[in-house]
């Protein structure tokens, strides 16, 4: 292959890598930052949703929030980012393609990020909601955790 060529796959490569869900980021300290004390279950602090976007989504979805066009969506204004939440929730967490997102816009699939707790799907959704330009309301952990119960019966 040509040495023009590698430099064109290069930052494609990178950014196919970047979207795999395997392990979850806890920030660039590898400790997890508390936002507002325990998350819903009284468990361990949750992360940042700009910690978690920034670990899991920029790859893809760009530091900018902006996506790659035809290749990853972008979030700002997005009708999947900013409508009902437990669809989002659905979508991000178990993969089930909200209404809001047509099949086949994008050459690549959204990996399910099932790792999420629902207090940190919550910290993420509202970061997305509430940047990029974007201005919906917050998501709390209690919508998500509904939205994954009901979607499991």
């Amino acid at each position: 292959m040509s040495r023009q060529r590698s430099w064109v796959l290069l930052p494609l490569l990178v950014s196919l890598i970047g979207c795999s869900p395997a392990t979850p980021s806890a920030g660039a300290s590898g400790a997890s930052r508390d936002v507002a004390g325990a998350n819903a279950a009284g468990g361990a602090p949750a992360r940042t949703g700009a910690d978690l976007f920034n670990g899991n989504c920029t790859a893809c979805h760009q530091p900018n929030g902006r996506g790659i066009p035809g290749i990853y969506p972008s979030l700002a204004a997005s009708p999947t980012a900013l409508g009902d939440p437990k669809a989002l929730a659905l979508w991000v967490i178990e993969g089930q393609r909200a209404a809001t997102m047509p099949a086949g816009r994008y050459s690549t699939s959204m990996p399910q990020f099932g790792w999420l707790k629902p207090g940190d799907a919550a910290a993420l959704f509202t970061y997305i909601r509430s940047s990029f330009g974007n201005h919906a309301p917050p998501v709390n952990a209690a919508t998500v955790a509904g939205a994954l119960e009901e979607s499991r019966r």
